[in-house]
């Protein structure tokens, strides 16, 4: 065990107990500060991450880790979410139950912070801002564990996130950032059960197995999208264009983009060669006879392959029932969608598919945290327990009781 890890894991632990004694307005000064400190040093921020593309381009990096590491043209919108956040309601102390009971004890459940949220995440700097203000204004401590391909961003951004923790009389160890390309070390940080809470593993399905499979921390599963849409016979095809449009193209490097469209067997002669004229930068994999340019023949593994890029599955199903099928077989339970003017079908899907987001007429690329009225996410997870779907403010919190009574003692 290397101790430096130790001793990182027990001083973020320490401080955040003064992060979860914070005041709603101290919390939200914080968030203030830093959204006016990332204004404030635009360019420091933006020269860092452009020198962290060229090392990582020098590496050979892929087209879809280098789109998410950019933060070309996105720091406005990441400055808005923190500013969203800190207008969201506070969690902690919230009531979620309340009781009197027959014998006069007043049993009351209430919100409180989870303790410290540990997050393991590859590329993606704006990671770091998203998990860190969500966990501030929650009472959370954070450990920050980026790619080393964002190596420069993230630590000029977590100096700006101790400032502003500092700037509200907070103490700036209650998020701090752990820089190592060792793996054993982010295995020692795995094994830090008594000092932090949770884990958030943001990447490839390698880097979800490698924290469930070394942790002795409950890791949230989620991340890893392969997305299904079944365009029913029923769809309005025109505008079904533009949702299938959207859900690809828009950013296809992110876990809620389209990875396979299911095309109704009525519809599927005129409305899969109008697909290929919408979607003109797409190369497809489909499961169906045609000669087109940019069509390849779809293999059984293609139905497990989460894209990231501007390539699309398609196959024909006979009907709704074959489309549940499928996607039972092949969804990571992420986000499926269903285009359809059949209510009877609608509900039907709704009912049958079993994933964190199910979108009726709607494109996948709504699952995430600031589109869902959240502010923004620390993740998407796929799993049961605990939390599913985007998670915000109050998926970053725990429950406890508090029993009130008049010297009661038990019979």
């Amino acid at each position: 065990m290397n101790p430096k890890i130790r001793e990182l894991a027990l001083s973020v632990k320490k401080n955040s107990r003064r992060v979860a004694a914070a005041s709603s307005q101290q919390k939200r000064i914080v968030l203030e500060t830093l959204a006016q400190q990332i204004k404030q040093n635009e360019n420091a921020i933006l020269e860092a991450n452009r020198e962290d593309l060229r090392l990582a381009k020098e590496k050979g990096i892929q087209d879809a880790l280098l789109d998410r590491l950019s933060l070309k043209n996105r720091l406005p919108d990441l400055v808005e979410g923190i500013a969203q956040i800190a207008l969201l309601p506070d969690p902690i102390g919230e009531i979620v139950e309340e009781r009197v009971l027959q014998n006069g004890l007043l049993i009351t459940k209430q919100r409180v912070p989870l303790g410290v949220i540990g997050a393991i995440y590859e590329s993606r700097p704006n990671v770091t801002l998203d998990i860190t203000s969500l966990a501030i204004l929650s009472g959370n401590g954070a450990i920050l564990r980026g790619g080393s391909e964002a190596t420069l961003t993230n630590r000029g951004l977590v100096e700006l996130i101790q400032t502003s923790l500092a700037a509200s009389n907070l103490p700036k160890e209650a998020v701090q950032l752990l820089e190592t390309k060792n793996r054993e070390e982010i295995k020692d940080l795995l094994k830090q059960d008594d000092a932090i809470n949770l884990i958030i593993p943001r990447g490839s399905q390698a880097l979800q197995e490698f924290c469930r499979e070394h942790s002795t921390i409950p890791v949230v599963s989620g991340g890893v999208g392969i997305c299904h849409l079944f365009v029913d016979e029923s769809a309005h095809l025109e505008r079904s264009l533009e949702v299938i449009h959207n859900a690809k193209t828009q950013r296809p490097a992110v876990c809620n983009a389209l990875d396979s469209l299911l095309v109704h067997a009525a519809i599927a002669e005129t409305f899969i060669p109008r697909v290929f004229d919408r979607l003109k930068n797409v190369t497809f994999r489909i499961s169906w006879d045609i000669l087109h340019p940019s069509c390849q023949k779809a293999e059984e593994k293609d139905w497990d392959t989460e894209w990231l890029s501007l390539v699309l599955g398609i196959k024909i199903v006979k009907n709704l029932d074959e489309a549940l099928e499928h996607i039972e077989r092949h969804s990571t339970g992420h986000s499926d969608a269903i285009l359809t003017e059949n209510q009877t079908s609608a509900e039907r899907f709704v009912q049958s598919v079993d994933s964190a987001a199910v979108y009726v007429n709607a494109s996948t690329r709504f699952t995430d945290g600031g589109q869902f009225g959240l502010g923004a996410e620390a993740a998407v997870s796929t799993q049961k327990a605990h939390a599913r779907g985007p998670m915000g403010l109050k998926e970053l919190t725990s429950s406890k009781w508090v029993v009130r009574g008049n010297y009661h003692v038990r019979p």
